[in-house]
Parts: C-alpha cells; structure tokens; sequence
C-alpha cells in the first residue's frame, strides 16, 4: 500500500519509528515519581535528632509511646481482620504519691488491675537510721547536736538528698545557719561510720568520699573568678600573652642550643677521623676507600648527606658529586665561594679519591658556614643581651638619683660613679 500511494504521489500519514517496545509491547510497570522532595537534613541539626524526627520509611513519629518493642521502625497501626480491641477510662494510683491520689485514664480493658505503667520509674534514695546507742557511741560530734542531727536526717529523707533545697528549708530559727558544704560533711561522715560499725566479718563496707575543704575552696575560687573586673580580665589575657611569648622564645633558644651542640660534636668527630686516619698512614687509607667502593655507602658527613646508589644498574660516578636536593641555595652558593676561594674547581675529573675527598671538603665547607652563621646569631644575642643589661642599669642608677635627690630636699647634683 505505501509503494502504491507513492506512485500516485499521494501524501500519507507518517507512520511511528519502529522500536522493540512498538513490536513487543512493555509490561514493565512504569516507577511512580517521587511527587515530594526529599527532607534533607536541616543544616546544624545533629544527625541523631534528625534520626528521631523520620524513620527509614519517611514515616511520622507517633505521638505517644509504642510498646511494640520496635520502636520509630514500625509506628503504623497494624489493620487487619482481627477484633479491636476494647479501651475503658479506668482510674489508677500512682505508687509514687503518698496522699492516695486518684487519677483517670484511656487503657486496655485486658491490663485491668495492674500496675501504673510509669511506676518502675519511681526511685527513692535510701537513708540510713541509727539508734541511740550507734549515735552515743559513734556519731558524736562537736558542734553538732542530736536535735540537728535528726533534723538534717529528716530533711534528707523528706527531699532525697537535695542539699541545696535541705540547706534551703533549714530551721534557722532553732538552729544556727549551715552551709551546703557543712551539711553534706555531716551527712556522710554518718554514713561511713555506720557503715564501719555495721561491717559484717572481713567485708570491706563501701564508702562515700567527699572532701568539704576542697569544695569550699572551689567555690571561693569561682567567686572570685565571676566577681572580676574587666581591667583584671584585660591584664590576665596580657600575661598570658606574654607567657606564650616567653615559652616560644625558650624553646627557640632551646632549639638553636641544640643545633649548635650538634655542629659541635660533628665538628670535633671529623677532626678525630682525620687525625686518626692521618695516624695509619696511606695503605690503610686505600683499603678503607677500596671497602667504601665495595660497599657502594653512601658519604654522610656532618654537613651534607649524599645519595646513596645501591640500586641495580649502571651509575655514572659523578652522580655522587651532586648536591642533593636537602642542600639549600645559600649552602650552595657558600660552597661556591668557598671553592673559588681556594681556586679549586667546581667539578672535577670524577675519579673514585676525588669523589670522596670532594665530597668530604663540600661537607666541610658546609660544616663551617653553619658554625660562622651559629657564631654570628650568639654574638647578636650577646650584644642585644648587653644592651638591655645596660638600659635597665641606667634606670636604676636613674631611680636612685631621684630618690636620694627627693630625701635630700631638694633636686642636687649627685655625682656618681
């Protein structure tokens, strides 16, 4: 029919692009598109928060506790063809309440009778007793009374060790002012005691430490830290300043010790290698660069640390007359100077002696460019040193001048020394 139609060159309907979907059909079902963002995660919020606000399945947080054991997982109500369950509004006590409170609420008519639900969370501190006899005996103290014995212990009991609140309602009225400090010191030198008196056999009892002393101290201290000025918080910040400016100074002073002596002790070994080398005289000195030659070592000397070319291979000896790169441009150009200096060149036919004696002169040269810049920093110190020494010896000759002046009567002309 298309051959036809084209013959007759008449227009026709323009037929789809043909595809495998056109031909076989597509079962696959289509994915439905998100019609909401995602909720991304507000910025500064923690990532556990975020975890309670949505769980994995983008659910809403119930609005009362599950029991379900699955916690935010699962908070959706399971429906299904089972019976409902049936609610009352029952009343209930809470163990908690010592006036016989009666309260209502919607719960399960199958958890009838049983206990308030919230009761486990019921805790109360246990406060000890003790006779009459325990306290002749054992909780004496001065300063302290029976009467105000028993009254802190009633309090305790009353406000579950709540020492701001006991210190609160003491009866200042019948007894004299207690701080918390003194309180809580005679509330658990009791405790411990009775707790030595009551030890049952080689049972160790455990006891409370606390030291009333260091807290007072402690709260002094905050006190006297709240109650500063702003000019005392100024001039804090200042020596503190200063501090880090005297330890940075030390340790670079330690650090530029600690360079020195080491040029130092570099400096005195190759003098004595030299000197000892010098002593064995020139056959020992061959065998000991022949065993250099064999042993491929590298030439570590006190100033300069040269590559090492123990790898397989064919190297070219000169390579081990270059300064690696750990040598710095103004070391470099010392040692050109150096060598010009003393009319040498600055490379030279790399044989094996060659190789190793320049390379032991360059480590030289580098040794004593370090001590000449180690030696002129001391003397700059030593001079900034006299300097201040001098200044602050003025001052004081000028203090001095000004008090003998004022104590004379007058401002005479002292002639000093």
């Amino acid at each position: 029919m298309s051959d036809v139609l084209d013959i007759l060159d008449i227009e026709r309907p323009q037929t789809p692009d043909l595809s495998r979907e056109s031909i076989m059909g597509n079962d696959r079902k289509k994915k439905k598109k998100l019609s909401e963002a995602t909720f991304k995660r507000p910025e500064g919020m923690h990532r556990e928060l975020y975890a309670l606000l949505y769980s994995d399945n983008k659910d809403n947080p119930p609005v009362f506790i599950t029991d379900n054991g699955q916690g935010y997982k699962q908070n959706k109500a399971k429906l299904g063809l089972k019976r409902v369950r049936p609610w009352k509004w029952m009343p209930f006590n809470n163990p908690g309440r010592k006036d016989g409170a009666v309260f209502y609420h919607w719960r399960r008519v199958e958890d009838e009778g049983e206990e308030y639900a919230f009761a486990k969370f019921n805790k109360s501190v246990s406060i000890p007793e003790y006779t009459d006899d325990e306290y002749v005996q054992h909780l004496q103290r001065e300063g302290w009374t029976r009467l105000e014995t028993d009254h802190l212990f009633d309090l305790c009991q009353r406000f579950d060790l709540r020492f701001i609140v006991i210190q609160d309602r003491w009866d200042r009225t019948r007894f004299s002012n207690r701080s918390v400090e003194d309180l809580k010191e005679r509330y658990y030198n009791i405790c411990n005691t009775l707790a030595k008196v009551r030890a049952v056999g080689s049972v160790e009892p455990k006891l409370i430490a606390y030291d009333a002393d260091h807290e007072r101290r402690r709260k002094e201290q905050l006190i006297k830290l709240y109650d500063r000025t702003p000019e005392q918080v100024e001039e804090e910040q200042t020596l503190l300043n200063e501090l880090r400016k005297i330890e940075l100074r030390k340790k670079e002073r330690e650090k530029k010790t600690q360079d020195l002596q080491k040029l130092i002790t570099a400096a005195d070994s190759s003098q004595g290698e030299t000197k000892r080398l010098e002593k064995k005289g020139p056959k020992k000195k061959v065998v000991q660069q022949k065993n250099i030659k064999a042993e491929n070592a590298s030439v570590d000397s006190a100033g300069i640390k040269f590559a090492d070319f123990k790898g397989s291979g064919a190297t070219v000896r000169s390579q081990r007359m270059k300064l690696p790169a750990s040598v710095g441009q103004k070391k470099a150009k010392a040692i050109e100077q150096l060598l010009k200096e003393l009319d040498l060149e600055t490379n030279p036919i790399p044989t094996e002696e060659i190789c190793t004696n320049f390379n032991e002169l360059r480590s030289d040269m580098v040794l004593l460019y370090e001590l000449k810049l180690a030696l002129v920093n001391c003397e700059f110190e030593l001079q900034t040193l006299r300097h201040q020494s001098e200044s602050i010896a003025l001052e004081k000759k000028k203090d001095h001048h000004e008090i003998v002046s004022s104590f004379m009567g007058g401002p005479q002309r002292i002639k000093t020394e």
